[in-house]
């Protein structure tokens, strides 16, 4: 896309950033696209790396203005396009709901999921940022069970985050295809801007491979 609205989105296809870019298509959002091959290794060299020194994808340039890390690029960019009416606004009820479950991706449910995936013993409740594997996912699929989304009636910038969540973590096997999960996951997917994202993925994925 062209230089429109200053926002540069730096994206490996597929990877972690898949979200991103189905927000971006989810706000309507103008956006450069900056891929990264990390078959290649363009994440571990300098040019990226001047970009996020931890070599991982996503990042945002939002005029000069850099961020990093999944959920602050969730929470960044709801709020600068209000008019899609993906972030509670400050003062809105839900909007303490919504923070803690974007929150509770990165905090507890990542972390949870990899250390499962890599068969590592979790840390003491005392020093576990998430407690235990069983009690996350069970927060997260009761959460879904009141449906339809993470917020209830309200569909979220969260629900893009998690719905791209599941939907790996459910593939891979790391998560339990319960039916409220994967009921969540097919209602996110059907939604014609993440259609359109997943599909503009595989496509970027396939260029890639060629």
């Amino acid at each position: 896309m062209g230089e429109t609205n200053g926002i540069t989105f730096f994206h490996a296809a597929p990877s972690r950033s898949s979200g991103v870019l189905a927000l971006l298509e989810e706000l309507g959002a103008p956006y450069t696209l900056r891929l990264v091959n990390l078959k290649a290794g363009e994440q571990r060299k300098p040019e990226y790396l001047a970009v996020n020194p931890m070599g991982k994808v996503p990042a945002i340039l939002d005029g000069d203005s850099l961020v990093t890390e999944q959920v602050a690029i969730f929470i960044h960019l709801a709020d600068r396009f209000p008019q899609a009416g993906l972030a509670p606004a400050l003062g809105d009820k839900l909007r303490g709901p919504y923070l803690r479950w974007l929150a509770f991706y990165g905090s507890s449910f990542e972390p949870a999921v990899v250390d499962r995936a890599q068969q590592r013993a979790p840390a003491s409740l005392a020093m576990s940022p998430y407690g235990d594997f069983d009690t996350t996912l069970a927060t997260v699929a009761g959460q879904l069970a009141r449906g339809p989304y993470m917020l209830g009636e309200r569909f979220s910038a969260a629900d893009v985050l998690w719905a791209t969540a599941l939907g790996w973590t459910t593939s891979f096997k790391l998560v339990p295809e319960l039916p409220e999960i994967m009921a969540y996951v097919e209602r996110v997917n059907a939604r014609p801007a993440v259609a359109a994202a997943k599909a503009k993925d595989a496509a970027l994925a396939a260029s890639q491979a060629g």
